[in-house]
C-alpha cells in the first residue's frame, strides 16, 4: 500500500480502531510472563523511553491522547523560553511498558488472554 494512504487511513480512523495504534512493547520480563509481545497502554502504567531525546527516562504515564496517539509521562518535560513547563507529548511507539497497572479486572483479563 501508499504510504499517503497509510497516513490518509491513521487520521481518519475511528475511536474503536485508533485503540489500536496505542499499544505499546511489553519489557522482556512482562512479555514472559503472560507470552504477549505489546498491550494497550494506559494511566498509570510504568513505561520507559526507547527514543527521542528523553530516551532512557522512566516514569508513570498522566495522560493519553487518542485523537494524537501520544502519551504524557510524569518527569517528562520541557521549558518555554518564559519558564513555563509543559508536559512533552510522546509518541506511543517510542515506548516500552515496565510495568502494568493491573486495577482493573477486565484489563487482568485481557493480558492474561491467550
Amino acid at each position: 500500500m501508499k504510504p499517503k494512504k497509510q497516513r490518509k487511513f491513521r487520521e481518519n480512523a475511528p475511536f474503536h480502531i485508533r485503540g489500536k495504534f496505542l499499544r505499546a512493547h511489553l519489557s522482556e520480563e512482562l512479555s514472559k510472563k503472560y507470552g504477549k509481545r505489546s498491550a494497550r497502554l494506559r494511566k498509570g502504567d510504568r513505561v520507559k523511553l526507547m527514543k527521542g531525546q528523553f530516551k532512557g527516562k522512566t516514569g508513570k504515564v498522566e495522560d493519553i491522547n487518542t485523537k494524537k496517539a501520544k502519551a504524557y509521562i510524569n518527569g517528562v518535560e520541557y521549558q518555554k523560553k518564559e519558564g513555563t513547563k509543559l508536559k512533552y507529548p510522546v509518541a506511543i511507539s517510542n515506548l516500552m511498558i515496565t510495568e502494568l497497572e493491573l486495577n482493573d479486572k477486565r484489563r487482568q483479563g485481557s493480558i492474561k488472554r491467550k
